[in-house]
Order: C-alpha cells, then structure tokens, then sequence
C-alpha cells in the first residue's frame, strides 16, 4: 500500500531528536546477556494495549488519554504515526481481528472495518451491540480475540474489595456481541489475557487486592482449563490467603489456585507467550508480563518485564527479564503490554512515558552458526 498520502497528518521524529532521546531513555534498562532495547516511538502519549494488524501496523490503544493511534513500520527510517480516533472514554482494549479493528471503551466495543487499507480516510466506527457495565473503578476493559474466533471481554470489580453480581468476570462474545457469555469468575482486575499457541489455553494476570500491607496478596497468573471456573475473589487470594472482610464465607479448596504467584503490588498486566524466531530457544513458549508497578506500597515494586518459565503447561519459576524503570525510588516509565513482532522482536508499551521500546536479540543463535 502506498502510504506516501500520510505525510500530511503524521507525526515523525526527527532523526537527531530520536537518537539523542533513545540514548537517555535506554541507557537504565538491563536485560539478559545479548538482548538490546531501543526507542522504537515517543508519539504516542499513554500508550496502553497493542494489537498487530494483518499488513504489521501496530495498534495502540490508550486509557486516560481517549485516543487510539495506528504505528505504521517504515524501511531504514521511524515508524509513522496516526491518530485513528480521539475524545473516546478509556478506550484500553484493542483487538484486530479478520481486518477489523476493535476498540473498548467502559461501555462498549467500537469496530473499525477493514483498517488498514483505510487508514488515509479513517471509517466511521460502528458499536456492536452488547451491554457493558458503567462503573468506572477498574472499568478499563482488556479484550481479545481468542483462538475460537471469540471476543473475551475483562469485567473488573468495580472496588477493591466486594461481592457485586456481573463483576470480576471474563466474558465471551461472537464478534457481533451476539451470544455473550461468562467463562471465568472470581477475577478481580485482569488487564491482559493471552493463549498458549499449542494447548489453546487462556491465561491471564489478575491484579491482588489493597489495604492487607505491603507484601499481601501477591498478583497471579491464572490459567483457564473449564469454563465457568471460580479463581477466588473475593473470598480468597492467591489461593491460599482468606480475605479478612469476605473469607468467611467459603473455603480457599473451593477455587482454582494461581499456576504462579507474582510480586504482591507489582500490577501485572500484560502478557504473552514468545513464539517467535528471533530469542535462543529457551525463551520459546515462555511467558512474558509486563508489570505496571505499584502505587500502594511503602516500596517500589514492579516497573519491569517479568517471566515465568514454563515446561508446557506447568510454571517452573518467576524471574526479572527486564528492569531499569525504577531506579532508587524514582520511577521513568510504566510497561503495560507486550507484543512480539513478525522478525521476532518484542514490542514494549510505556504510558508513562508515551512510548514503544523494541527489545531484540542481538547476538548469532547457536542454531545459526557453521560448524567447521
């Protein structure tokens, strides 16, 4: 597609600008022995969830900011950005999904129609019809497009802690709205949803309650196997932690415990599992989660990329992939999402900040060296 009709709306960095901002911005990261990070865009100001289209435009969505932006690559030169849609209520969720692109606000799904042949003359979004709750508090909706074809939908409970019916669920819809339904409850806050490429699988973080102290609960990851299970909330966290307010009234042994505790406040959001080509292999079919960092606690926690090793469906240990967005208290940027790119890099969200980072391998693969 010739995207040369864009210039007149785009917003672009100027090479020196980009370099000079890259080389402060990056320096603080510390990853893995090979791994490098670059600025990969500073122009999209709180940038949320992602979602990658057919054609590699990579989609952002935002929160606060109202706005959703397309990232278009470019050869040997920044990456374009344009303004899709603005003045939208927390529109965080973003999915593609067969050329269409899907935006959540609190309320409702918008569409956008074939996108990315269109995205010199944005199409007038249509509102699929399904009922939303309107509650504010934890209404950031996460959404995405599952390997069923199926529309999964977070509904966060609107407190920190409480019994509300409709609330703390995952939901599952066609693509219509058409034939809503829910497949997981007992789910405080979940901001990332994701599925193992080979068992079709969904796993999910969910953020732990506040006000029980610096170091409880921890946040998890949860893997659904039977829909229609309970994961605890709000009777009990982590699976083995009765709440003080709502525990009496059920036994942890009657929820589906975390495959992985994580670090209590770091507020976990996005995921995914790296399947791409570029990382050594045992980085493949790992998870990656993005943890937003804490707001709560007397200390600092999270503002990092985790990862949980797995061997096939069993968590083997939690680890740092990535830190260097706190540093002695102070605090740069905020990860919110992950995405892996079609070369195998990884994409990075920062709201904080308003920008992408691109983590990529940067060393020969054993694989690919000649034996002589």
């Amino acid at each position: 597609m010739n995207r040369s009709f864009l210039s007149l709306i785009l917003i672009t960095l100027s090479p020196l600008a980009a370099h000079a901002q890259a080389d402060a911005l990056v320096a603080d990261i510390i990853l893995p022995s090979g791994f490098s990070i670059e600025l990969y865009t500073d122009q999209v100001p709180n940038a949320r969830s992602l979602a990658l289209g057919d054609q590699q435009t990579v989609f952002v969505s935002t929160q606060s900011d109202g706005r959703v932006y397309a990232v278009v690559p470019q050869e040997n030169a920044d990456p374009l950005v344009i303004t899709l849609a603005e003045k939208l209520k927390m529109p965080n969720g973003i999915a593609f999904h067969e050329g269409d692109l899907y935006v959540a606000e609190t309320t409702r799904i918008l569409r956008f129609p074939g996108i990315e042949d269109r995205l010199d003359n944005v199409p007038d979004y249509e509102v699929i019809d399904v009922t939303l709750p309107s509650e504010s508090y934890h209404g950031w909706r996460y959404i995405a497009f599952g390997p069923d074809g199926k529309l999964y939908v977070t509904i966060g409970a609107p407190c920190n802690v409480c019994e509300r019916e409709g609330f703390a669920e995952i939901v599952r819809m066609n693509a219509d709205g058409t034939e809503k339904e829910t497949v997981a409850f007992g789910v405080r806050n979940s901001v990332g949803l994701a599925w193992n490429t080979r068992s079709g699988d969904l796993w999910f973080t969910d953020n732990g309650r506040d006000m029980m102290g610096d170091d409880v609960p921890p946040d998890e990851l949860n893997r659904l196997r039977v829909d229609g299970t309970h994961f605890g909330f709000p009777y009990c966290h982590a699976g083995d932690i009765e709440d003080p307010e709502f525990g009496a009234k059920s036994e942890c042994t009657e929820f589906v415990a975390p495959v992985q505790k994580l670090g209590p406040h770091v507020a976990a959001v996005g995921l995914v599992f790296y399947d791409g080509r570029m990382f050594p292999d045992e980085y493949r079919q790992q998870i990656f989660i993005a943890e937003h960092g804490s707001w709560n606690r007397s200390r600092k926690i999270g503002y990092r990329i985790s990862m949980v090793r797995m061997s096939g469906s069993q968590a083997l240990g939690y680890e740092v992939f990535a830190e260097g967005w706190l540093k002695n208290g102070d605090v740069s940027g905020r990860p919110v999402d992950l995405l892996v790119l079609q070369d195998g890099s990884m994409l990075v969200s920062d709201d904080k900040a308003g920008r992408l980072y691109r983590i990529y391998y940067s060393l020969p693969l054993v694989d690919d060296l000649s034996v002589e």
